[in-house]
């Protein structure tokens, strides 16, 4: 029944329900106060009607016995015309015993229905009866007149019953009045009423559609005036450093613990403050005011914040990218981004980001798809194209964010590209350094050949100016044996040629046994030369590990020559030094696939343990060595997400263990052997 007013608005449901408890109550005092007043003055004009009739009787009892009608019936048109009894009664007539009319006021013959119409019995008082004379009706009010113990006869006395309606009616249409009068003061008073009431909701009501909207600065609950309530002065209002609703991230990262909490607080705050007193709507406005206020100051404090990360992601050095974790498409770059790889912002906002790196882009969004990290990620040395197709080395850092409701990555790119070259470069002058270093051994290596070519090629010219034959058998197995020299001698010379070459910047899948191979065939004569003998332990099979195997050839000689020189300062002052040992080893631990050099030299001192791998860190005497050497190989180990340890005795020797991760789903041939 009540669902229609579920539609009115606040003010007038107040305005409703009290004008309809009003009315309900007004109506049932209307009835009830009708019904009382109506009875009663029914009551008082039936009394006034028997009092009439019984002064008759008692007047004019003497008059029925001597049955003087002329005395009997002056006496009943004095009551009937005294005072305002005119109007009242009707009619006033006289029975004897017998039911004979003595006596009547009427003006003309006494009308025939009213004999018998109000019979009144023998031990009745009063007998009340509406009758009808002519056109009208009256209320027929019959006492018996006594002489004593004996009844004489009986008195009518007729009130008018349109005199008794239209008093009625007076009366009701007086208190009609009297009551609209009363709904009338309600009407205004509940609407003033629900007015007030519901004033400040619909207030506040506005005001939240205005902040539903996004609009702070909405005129009115931050607007009323309170002379004694400034927000402006609240620390927060100008200084975004001190105020109290910066207490809680201070809380949170502990440094108020540190600075002092009572620091930090006002004495008397004005910002949380509330008005003593009021009813709930003034309490739920206060407080409806400092919710407003707190998230003007936290929207202050956002907007700063993000026009400080907008400025850095705008300004930063670096192209930095957003990527939508779902849809693996760029959301926005920054104008470095434009600069560095070619293209416009408009081209790489909804670009795939694997066309920029597809092999980098499959293996970072694989990872936080797979919620294997929930921090950054850093990938150094990512190759990422640009707009014209050119590679180009980037270090990649990736972070989990939420970017405008979406899960999203943002990525940096570093481009390194100038140093990757540079380092190359550095690489490159110090192995064409170890490729003069190894030239006498080289030498001495390529010579083995030519000699056995000299002598195999004298015999044939010998044999022929000497005009002997040569048997088939022979013949062939000197030919057999220049053609293999020829191919040892060629071999030596590829092998240099690739430890010579400058490496390239792509990298590929290497199996470590072939890297020891390549590098311990150059040099092994001549470290045989300075009596060191390498010794291989290669495990194989041996999985294979991403690098590049140029690069990895430079670190392998960088040990052995270090542990060469190790040995050599150790065999220095003794008359019958040990020969030198160098064992290298390939083996798996764990999931690492490791290459450790192993010597019997002098050993590192520990104070110089921590800064073998520091660049120009050296401890060989000027002009022997630059230092550079262990810490390029540091470099490259850790290009390739591997590492060095270091296992050294000073006076025993020392142990270079590097360990990569393996490549997934390869596996190396390599020859283990001895040299």
């Amino acid at each position: 029944m009540l669902r229609p007013l579920a539609k009115l608005n606040l003010k007038n449901k107040f305005f409703t329900y009290i004008l309809a408890v009003i009315l309900i109550i007004s109506c049932v005092i209307a009835l009830l106060a009708r019904w009382i007043l109506v009875s009663g003055l029914t009551q008082e004009l039936e009394l006034r009607g028997t009092a009439v009739a019984q002064s008759v009787a008692a007047r004019g009892a003497s008059f029925i016995l001597e049955e003087n009608i002329p005395e009997l019936l002056g006496l009943i048109f004095d009551e009937k015309q005294l005072r305002e009894r005119k109007l009242l009664v009707d009619y006033i007539y006289v029975e004897n015993v017998d039911g004979l009319v003595l006596c009547h006021t009427f003006t003309r013959p006494f009308p025939p229905q009213l004999q018998g119409a109000n019979p009144l019995g023998e031990t009745a008082q009063k007998s009340v009866r509406l009758v009808r004379v002519g056109q009208q009706e009256a209320y027929d009010i019959a006492v018996p007149a006594r002489e004593g113990l004996y009844r004489i006869g009986t008195v009518h006395v007729g009130l008018s019953k349109e005199h008794i309606d239209s008093l009625v009616g007076k009366l009701r249409v007086m208190f009609l009045g009297f009551i609209s009068a009363i709904i009338i003061i309600t009407f205004y008073v509940s609407h003033r009423l629900a007015n007030y009431i519901s004033l400040p909701v619909v207030r506040l009501t506005k005001i939240s559609d205005d902040l539903s909207r996004g609009n702070f600065d909405s005129a009115g609950i931050l607007d009323l005036p309170d002379d004694e309530w400034k927000m402006s002065d609240c620390p927060a209002f100008s200084d975004s450093d001190m105020p109290c609703w910066h207490f809680d991230d201070q809380m949170r990262s502990g440094r108020l613990q540190q600075e002092g909490a009572s620091q930090r607080r006002c004495r008397t705050c004005v910002f949380y403050r509330k008005r003593e007193g009021g009813d709930e709507v003034a309490q739920l406005t206060d407080s409806f005011r400092n919710m407003v206020w707190s998230i003007r100051l936290y929207r202050r404090r956002l907007s700063e914040s993000e026009n400080t990360y907008r400025s850095l992601f705008n300004s930063g050095p670096d192209p930095i990218f957003v990527v939508d974790c779902n849809t693996q498409r760029v959301l926005d770059a920054n104008p470095r981004a434009e600069e560095v790889y070619g293209f416009s912002r408009a081209e790489l906002v909804g670009m795939e980001f694997a066309r920029l790196g597809p092999v980098h882009a499959r293996e970072c969004f694989r990872q936080f798809a797979d919620g294997d990290v929930a921090d950054c990620v850093r990938t150094p040395r990512v190759i990422h194209h640009r707009k014209s197709g050119v590679p180009m080395f980037v270090n990649v850092n990736a972070c989990p964010i939420s970017y405008r409701g979406r899960p999203a990555i943002i990525v940096a790119a570093t481009d390194v590209t100038e140093m990757v070259e540079k380092d190359a470069q550095l690489i490159q002058a110090s192995k064409m350094k170890s490729l003069g270093e190894m030239s006498a051994g080289v030498a001495h290596e390529l010579n083995q050949p030519l000699n056995a070519i000299r002598m195999g090629s004298d015999f044939l010219a010998m044999t022929l100016e000497g005009g002997q034959s040569i048997p088939p058998g022979q013949f062939h197995q000197v030919v057999t044996e220049i053609s293999a020299q020829v191919d040892r001698a060629s071999g030596i010379i590829n092998t240099l040629r690739s430890f010579g070459r400058k490496a390239d910047l792509f990298d590929e899948d290497v199996n470590l046994n072939d890297t020891v191979q390549s590098v311990t065939s150059l040099i092994h004569r001549q470290f045989l030369l300075h009596q060191v003998d390498i010794k291989l332990e290669l495990t194989d099979p041996l999985p294979m590990v991403t690098a590049q195997d140029n690069r990895l050839q430079q670190v392998l000689f960088n040990l052995v020559t270090n542990a060469r020189d190790a040995i050599t300062e150790c065999r220095q002052g003794q008359e019958h030094p040990p020969r030198g040992r160098i064992v290298v080893r390939t083996f798996v631990e764990r999931d690492k696939v490791c290459l450790s050099v192993t010597d019997n030299g002098t050993g590192i001192p520990k104070d110089v343990m921590d800064k073998v791998f520091e660049p120009f860190f050296t401890t060989k005497v000027t002009g022997e060595g630059m230092g550079l050497g262990l810490a390029i190989s540091y470099g490259i180990v850790r290009d390739y997400n591997g590492d060095i340890g270091i296992r050294s005795k000073e006076g025993e020797g020392t142990t270079f263990t590097l360990r990569f991760p393996r490549t997934p789903g390869a596996t190396g041939e390599a020859q283990g052997g001895k040299v």
